[in-house]
């Protein structure tokens, strides 16, 4: 599927309605470039969740936990990992099959070195590509939302 978002509100949308879609074991897998209102997506998709808790980037943390709603969230952030074994040292295996809802950010690092790894049936695909200063296109999996 795919929309384009016209406000930072459009991108949280989608992502609230995905976080009311989502099971516990999911793994949404979120790529785009800096600014391209990743994090804005996964504070919709905590809202979706009804998760009352301020959503940060978890940049310098790596991983953010949520709880308080339906299912916990785990906010991860690779942006600072750039190799397999940086990755695997880091614990990330953990959040692919979670007791909750895992979304990744940066989650095409966990491609590199020629290892592609594996979420199970359970993984949801969310592209956000800038187009213009307040245009995103948002390329997705449907959800059945």
């Amino acid at each position: 599927m795919e929309l384009i978002s016209y406000s930072p509100a459009d991108t949280e949308l989608l992502g609230e309605r995905l976080g009311r879609a989502a099971t516990r074991g999911w793994v949404i897998a979120l790529s785009g470039d800096l600014g391209a209102g990743k994090t804005q997506f996964v504070r919709g998709l905590a809202r979706g969740l009804g998760i009352a808790s301020r959503v940060h980037s978890p940049t310098f943390t790596l991983v953010n936990e949520y709880g308080g709603g339906r299912l916990k969230l785990f906010h991860l952030d690779l942006y600072r990992l750039e190799t397999a074994g940086q990755i695997r040292s880091a614990g990330i295996e953990e959040f692919l099959e979670p007791d909750g809802v895992a979304v990744i950010e940066w989650a095409e690092r966990l491609n590199t070195e020629g290892g592609k790894w594996k979420a199970g049936n359970n993984l949801v695909e969310v592209k956000i590509d800038i187009v213009t200063e307040t245009e995103r296109r948002i390329i997705y999996d449907d959800f059945g939302a």
